[in-house]
């Protein structure tokens, strides 16, 4: 495997920023420095970053969540709160695929794969992300036009959205987004700009995988015939390992 993608699968960073950390002199092989991307790993070397050991990932594997709110979407944490990784019993090295806001609830793909990690939330590859937002308010035609054409809100951030409203009741209107990009705090920065309050929001599925059917807080591990379909919509070769 080359030396760039074993960085990339371990989580260590994407693989761009991996071929930084070689060219920088920061990777070492069984003690030698190493500055180049291509460089061969095999199952008997040693890789370290900075002098840190990396360990391979092995058996990839891939679980869906039902993201409860009160988790944070990180791998660790330094002030004792509950993260999503923590709510997955498996002692393997694991990430987020992506991040949702502590109070947002849903479908959250974790897996030991980084570089799948780091590839799945590229704008690029437009994968499919739906959520329900429950707001009090309503929005109007107008702007229902403009988020599916796309508009620039505060900050610069160009975002483009299906909405469809699913019901209204009162001051309070619960509507459906589907999304391609996956920007930070996406949903909640448009709702600002209509200033319509976010009352809740939730992530219905993610990549065409949904964890409703989960109780919130439990997860399971995906097939490899999912598998198998994340690393084709990213047109990345699966690893005969995946599982």
């Amino acid at each position: 495997m080359r030396l760039n993608k074993y960085l990339a699968q371990a989580g260590i960073s994407s693989r761009r920023k991996a071929d930084e950390l070689i060219a920088g002199g920061h990777v070492q092989i069984n003690g030698r420095q190493v500055t180049t991307p291509g460089e061969e790993v095999g199952p008997e070397d040693v890789v370290e970053v900075d002098g840190q050991a990396i360990e391979p990932i092995g058996q990839r594997v891939v679980y869906l969540l039902h993201k409860p709110s009160g988790a944070i979407s990180t791998v660790s944490n330094t002030h004792g709160r509950r993260t999503v990784v923590d709510l997955i019993r498996d002692s393997r090295r694991l990430f987020p695929v992506g991040r949702l806001d502590r109070d947002t609830t849903g479908a959250l793909l974790i897996t030991n794969d980084g570089e799948l990690a780091n590839i799945l939330t590229h704008p690029r590859y437009g994968i499919e992300r739906r959520y329900i937002a429950e707001v009090r308010g309503r929005l109007s035609a107008r702007a229902v036009s403009a988020l599916a054409t796309g508009l620039t809100i505060e900050g610069g951030m160009r975002v483009r959205a299906q909405v469809r409203r699913l019901r209204g009741r009162g001051q309070r209107t619960v509507y459906q987004l589907r999304m391609t990009e996956g920007k930070n705090r996406e949903v909640k920065r448009i709702f600002k700009h209509f200033r319509l309050p976010l009352i809740r929001l939730h992530r219905r599925s993610f990549a065409g995988l949904t964890a409703d059917n989960l109780p919130e807080g439990r997860y399971r591990r995906l097939s490899k015939h999912e598998i198998a379909a994340l690393y084709k919509m990213v047109n990345m070769p699966e690893s005969p390992q995946a599982s």
